[in-house]
């Protein structure tokens, strides 16, 4: 049962080399390498993400199939409609893109992935999407309440592929807001999908749903190759997605 070993700076093997489901982690592609900026964008344009627990090496996966939302088919429930309505009309509340990073991703990184204990996004992971929030690859998503930061979420973003990350609510709703506004974003801005990475019944009630790894990889390789996208939000994106209010 071969896994690569990378040495810093080497080339990826090619995403379907991954390990399948008659191996012990359907996903795993190599481990090793280095979380420097570079890795980190060559990985992610390859359809490849970093994923493991501290005193572990570093981890490089790339499921199949993979989880994505395609904005144009998120599911905007009844009460988060209501939410996302109250939320907007409030002048005490709003979202801002990229002014707490740092916050966002110490948050996100006490916060338990898939139902287990501790957390995935260890120190060197904080570290290495900081040095790439600097270079302009990775971006956080604030939703802010009388002030406080509430919740959020962090993605990166290469060209018009955007991979999200990890999510934070320190208030109900708040993390759904986040994501509600970045599905906003990408509507207006003709982002054709938001990779989810995994398999979760949250993100499957919200919309999104498993494609093979091969169309994910080219939809990527495609996604890349275009202008970057203006990481800004304004209380007008909101229309992408609120039905506009009832005449009076």
């Amino acid at each position: 049962m071969h896994l690569s070993w990378l040495q810093p700076g080497a080339p990826f093997p090619d995403a379907s080399q991954a390990w399948d489901e008659a191996q012990p982690a359907p996903g795993l592609l190599a481990a090793g390498g280095a979380l420097d900026v570079d890795t980190l964008r060559r990985a992610y344009s390859a359809g490849i993400f970093p994923w493991f627990s501290e005193g572990q090496p570093i981890l490089w996966w790339s499921t199949d199939p993979r989880m994505v939302l395609f904005p144009q088919e998120f599911k905007l429930h009844r009460s988060l409609r209501k939410t996302l309505a109250r939320f907007a009309a409030d002048p005490r509340c709003r979202v801002s893109f990229d002014t707490a990073f740092d916050e966002v991703i110490r948050a996100c990184a006490g916060t338990p992935r898939n139902g287990q204990s501790g957390t995935w996004i260890v120190p060197a992971m904080v570290d290495a999407y900081r040095q790439l929030h600097r270079a302009g690859l990775a971006h956080s998503v604030e939703t802010w309440i009388d002030g406080r930061l509430a919740g959020g979420l962090y993605c990166v973003a290469i060209g018009r592929a955007v991979f999200g990350e990890s999510m934070f609510a320190h208030l109900p709703d708040a993390s759904k807001i986040a994501l509600a506004a970045l599905v906003a974003f990408c509507r207006r801005e003709d982002v054709r999908m938001i990779d989810c990475q995994q398999n979760t019944r949250h993100l499957a009630s919200l919309g999104a749903r498993e494609i093979a790894r091969a169309a994910f990889v080219q939809q990527v390789a495609n996604a890349t190759g275009e202008s970057p996208l203006p990481w800004r939000f304004e209380p007008v994106y909101w229309n992408a997605i609120l039905p506009p209010p009832a005449p009076a």
